[in-house]
């Protein structure tokens, strides 16, 4: 299996210097090559990836306009041509409906702002030692926070909008087989409570409210600042810094989580939540964005994948908060003010969200069991009764009653 492992590299100013120039030739040939597809009129044949090489690369050094190309490598010249090439081919795919996940769109040109990188590929980089060769940049200083597992086929050079930099080696890695009783874990997302189990366990999320002030006063004073400025350029850079923070704190947070439940369970069942259409609720945007659900389950697929486990993603429809996960019984629509409910039917207590992890765990090993829903189609708890009529009032007042 082929994994990426990454890096902080601290280049010297000269090579910083170089990087630059590299960073932004690749993304003028990929600009280029993309205006040229984009210029083409409806009916002509796009050219391959070896006649967009020739077109924006070998004739353009020849021009004036483009002479400054030569002063970098030639590799992630190229490799930038195919990266389009790819992503052409996965918008492709996406619209026929032959990509998994998301749908792709169209190519987006490059903004020098962004993110930059750059690839090289084999003969455009050596490692020496400590130190990793890049063709045209020279040695850098590359802190190992863990040793490679194998010759890497490719190596990316990035830098962030913090200006920090980054390499990302591409390894081919054999992934252990981790033997393990057969244990199944439904998952409830949510706000307060990041993650609650289908056993019990309630787990927080990092507190990045403080950090999150921060940047929303950075905001408002940027948008009093002259745009261009260097106050207005030193504002930015803060709020960058912020986020990157913010950033790193949930990725460390997520993959420590998303981990110890792959290593733990042989199946993981998570609900199919409408993340798109939950931020549009301009009170809960912020706080859903912050939580990174979607990188979480992203996370838990592809280490599943990984160490030969199972990953069950039930329907967003499954009412696993109207129904008792004991007997079935269900009781309706709740408030999210309502955190505890009693069955009206066994009697039983439940917490609301471990209630709904025990609901999503329950459907996630049916459809599992179930051949025929093998592809993300859920199949309903049984239900002894049904009762949607079923008002908040009654379920609270009938929680106090027991409770007393």
């Amino acid at each position: 299996m082929k994994l990426r492992y990454n890096y902080r590299i601290y280049p010297t100013a000269q090579q910083q210097e170089r990087l630059a120039q590299t960073f932004g030739c690749s993304r003028v040939v990929w600009n280029d090559a993309l205006a040229m597809i984009k210029g083409l009129e409806e009916g002509v044949k796009w050219p391959s990836n070896a006649d967009l090489q020739k077109l924006v690369i070998t004739q353009a050094k020849q021009s004036e306009q483009r002479s400054w190309l030569s002063g970098v490598s030639n590799i992630p010249l190229q490799q930038s041509v195919r990266d389009l090439g790819s992503a052409l081919s996965e918008f492709f795919k996406s619209l026929k409906g032959e990509r998994q996940g998301a749908r792709v769109g169209f190519p987006r040109f490059k903004k020098r702002h962004d993110t930059q990188s750059a690839r090289f590929t084999r003969g455009g980089f050596s490692l020496h030692g400590e130190k990793l060769y890049l063709a045209k940049i020279g040695d850098l200083k590359v802190m190992w926070s863990r040793p490679l597992p194998s010759e890497p086929s490719s190596v990316t050079v990035l830098r962030n909008k913090v200006g920090q930099y980054h390499v990302s080696f591409v390894v081919e890695v054999d992934i252990p087989y981790l033997p393990a009783e057969y244990e199944a874990v439904g998952v409830d997302l949510g706000i307060n409570t990041f993650a609650t189990t289908s056993a019990g366990e309630f787990i927080e999320s990092p507190n990045y409210n403080r950090l999150d002030r921060k940047i929303r006063r950075f905001q408002r004073q940027l948008a009093r600042q002259v745009k261009g400025s260097k106050r207005w350029q030193r504002t930015k850079h803060r709020i960058a810094k912020l986020h990157l923070k913010i950033a790193n704190l949930r990725n460390d947070f997520l993959h420590k989580l998303s981990t110890r439940l792959v290593k733990e369970n042989q199946l993981i069942s998570l609900e199919d939540l409408n993340v798109k259409g939950m931020v549009k609720n301009r009170s809960l945007s912020r706080a859903i964005s912050l939580q990174g659900w979607g990188i979480f389950r992203t996370m838990c697929t592809a280490k599943c994948a990984m160490y030969g486990r199972e990953f069950q993603v039930i329907s967003r429809w499954e009412p696993t908060s109207q129904v008792c996960s004991s007997c079935g019984y269900r009781w309706g629509k709740l408030d999210l003010a309502v955190r505890e409910v009693v069955c009206l039917n066994c009697g039983t207590k439940h917490d609301r969200d471990e209630n709904a992890a025990l609901n999503i765990l329950r459907s996630g090993v049916e459809q599992s069991q179930d051949p025929k829903n093998g592809h993300g189609v859920s199949v309903r708890p049984s239900q002894k009764a049904v009762c949607d009529e079923v008002s908040t009032h009654l379920v609270v007042e009938q929680l106090s009653l027991f409770a007393s």
